[in-house]
């Protein structure tokens, strides 16, 4: 089974998206020049799983950002087809957490890039979260998608390191413990 790795940004007030699924908030002009350690997280992974939310926005990009297989886990997309010049790339399926993670496993993957709200808080509680880098944007936007909802039981954390730029952005590194 392949373990499942979360980077994410977050507002100061822990949200994702604001309430509409826009990251406006997210790409600021002072950030551009900053890494953030993302192109290093990225090159170990296998795979990137998120839910339909999050591939509506990023289809909102310039250019489709992902060198990896992207699966998307929707029930309303389940079944169709991508635009054409995804075809390749991106797939649909309305899967568990878990058999979402066997899926990929037998395709090969061994790290999975867990993002967006829901299916981060969908994959930990079902327990497949190896370790979580949370990237807090020093800017509040009020209201919008939390990062984390309800759970069955508490999620126990080890604080690695955390990381300040000189943008403001405060980067912390979790592991996550049995």
């Amino acid at each position: 089974m392949p373990t499942g790795h979360v980077f994410i940004g977050t507002s100061l007030d822990g949200f994702v998206a604001r309430t509409d699924g826009s990251l406006d908030w997210l790409i600021l002009p002072e950030h551009k020049d900053e890494d953030h350690g993302y192109a290093a997280f990225i090159q170990d992974i296998d795979a990137i799983v998120m839910g339909r939310g999050s591939y509506e926005a990023v289809l909102a990009f310039d250019a489709w950002p992902y060198d990896k297989p992207v699966l998307v886990l929707s029930r309303q997309l389940a079944g169709t087809e991508p635009p054409d010049a995804l075809r390749g790339k991106v797939s649909f399926a309305d899967l568990t957490p878990s058999a979402a993670m066997e899926h990929l496993g037998r395709k090969g993957a061994t790290r999975v890039y867990v993002d967006g709200g829901q299916i981060v808080q969908a994959f930990l509680r079902d327990g497949l979260i190896a370790d979580m880098v949370i990237s807090r944007v020093p800017v509040l936007i009020g209201e919008g998608r939390s990062l984390f909802g309800p759970l069955a039981r508490d999620v126990k954390l080890r604080h690695e390191r955390t990381v300040t730029f000189p943008s403001g952005l405060v980067q912390s590194h979790y592991s996550l413990r049995a």
